[in-house]
């Protein structure tokens, strides 16, 4: 028999990571007839279930959420019209429900989970049957945990703008050594492409050389490290995909380093606000492409899963893990930025 409560976390309020609050036996709605229950072994954190404790993520929240979009689990229980899942498969949500393909819609960016919709820091969740996909035959729980969000934001970031799609032998930036930058690595490395990649840390750099980066630039050594990406590339002329995670104080250096008709993807804003920004004019100037990119659709979701499973790419994970009732500790662990790759909670 499918059971009745959960233990889960909500966010209650804007007042930070106090705003997180833990019950125990919260009550599991009845199962609608294209509903699965997910029973949830592990999570992961971004950013982003960071700045809706404290009000400043920029997209949309409901009251009292259960937060985090990143999860795995199995198929405890379907409803009678279920037909994609079983009782016992092994699944991971999508990040916008409502987001199976094609291009987003604004309707779609409403169903986020972990925002708009209730996320993955609970025990056991209902999803309509849409907004699930299997997990990678070759990863685990833990592993298949973190790849909702950052991963498929970097998948995205690479092959979601078909006419600029990533190709064997181009010149491919990645920011630092957060989840999504170093499954772009990951990504862009088993595509044949050229990987130059930046950090402030000697330590870091050694594990980025381990996962395959060509080129490294410490970019509190070098403050022109923009100019330093470009020099590096064929020719001279430039990056042809950045994956923008630091914002208004990285992006003047990545108009530096982007060749004419590279794409530039805006993910985040993870160095803060600067006091001058570029205008629209640099993209001119430049001659590129700067897109935002909100995570990815479903079948972009799938199309990455089959490529992890071939390639057999297995997510990096911070050597600590966080058990299901220290989430606040998890919380401020990655606020201080002492984690590398994806964190991760252990749920059940």
């Amino acid at each position: 028999m499918a059971p009745s409560t959960t233990s889960q976390w909500t966010v209650e309020g804007t007042s930070g990571f106090d705003s997180l609050k833990f019950t125990k036996d919260a009550p599991i709605p009845s199962l609608g007839e294209h509903d699965v229950l997910v029973h949830f072994h592990y999570a992961s954190l971004n950013y982003r279930d960071l700045l809706i404790t404290t009000g400043q993520y920029p997209f949309g929240t409901k009251p009292s959420v259960v937060p985090g979009s990143d999860g795995a689990g199995t198929v405890e229980a379907v409803g009678s019209g279920v037909t994609r899942f079983k009782q016992g498969d092994k699944v991971l949500p999508i990040h916008c429900q409502g987001y199976l393909a094609g291009s987003l819609t604004p309707a779609a960016a409403a169903t986020g989970v972990g925002g708009m919709l209730d996320g993955t820091l609970r025990q056991y969740g209902a999803f309509d049957e849409q907004g699930l996909v299997s997990m990678p035959d070759t990863l685990d729980f833990q592993q298949g945990s973190t790849l909702t969000c950052a991963a498929v934001t970097a998948w995205n970031a690479l092959y979601g703008l078909e006419s600029g799609a990533l190709k064997p032998g181009d010149t491919v930036l990645t920011q630092g050594t957060g989840g999504v930058s170093i499954f772009g690595l990951q990504f862009a490395k088993a595509a044949g492409a050229r990987v130059i990649a930046t950090t402030s840390s000697d330590a870091k750099a050694e594990i980025l050389k381990k996962l395959g980066a060509d080129h490294i630039i410490n970019y509190k050594t070098d403050e022109n490290w923009g100019e330093t990406a470009r020099k590096l590339t064929p020719g001279g002329l430039g990056v042809d995909h950045i994956i923008e995670v630091g914002g208004p104080k990285t992006i003047t250096q990545s108009f530096n380093a982007i060749k004419i008709e590279g794409v530039i993807s805006i993910i985040g804003f993870l160095a803060g606000k600067a006091k001058e920004e570029p205008s629209f004019l640099e993209v001119l100037q430049h001659t590129c492409v700067v897109r935002g990119v909100f995570v990815g659709s479903r079948a972009q979701f799938e199309d990455m899963n089959k490529a992890i499973d071939v390639n057999g790419i297995k997510p990096v994970v911070d050597e600590k893990v966080f058990g299901f009732e220290e989430l606040k500790d998890a919380y401020q662990y990655m606020w201080d930025q002492k984690h590398f790759g994806k964190l991760t909670i252990k749920i059940d």
